[in-house]
């Protein structure tokens, strides 16, 4: 199953947090919270959005963070995804 998002909308997967520090030291797993960082797998056609016309700034493959309540989370079959609108994605990252 794929998913295509409509609109501005795009469709993040988590990418998984690291367990130990840089320095070694290993994190508790009731201490963490899930990263905001999540790559993006599919991304909306844009258009007009409430009025607005909107440009999709990311595309399939980017690194992003985004806001931390934002999104609707969905499983499909054993893969979670996070659903954004392209406003609550605060950055991109460049390695």
């Amino acid at each position: 199953m794929k998913l295509v998002p409509l609109g501005d909308r795009v469709v993040l997967k988590q990418l998984v947090a690291e367990e130990t520090t840089k320095s070694g030291i290993v994190l508790p797993g009731q201490n963490k919270e899930k990263p905001q960082q999540a790559e993006v797998v599919a991304v909306g056609p844009g258009g007009v959005v409430e009025g607005k016309e909107v440009k999709m700034e990311v595309k399939v493959g980017d690194q992003v963070i985004y806001s931390k309540y934002s999104g609707t989370d969905v499983k499909i079959d054993e893969d979670e995804y996070i659903i954004v609108k392209q406003a609550d994605i605060l950055a991109i990252i460049n390695n």
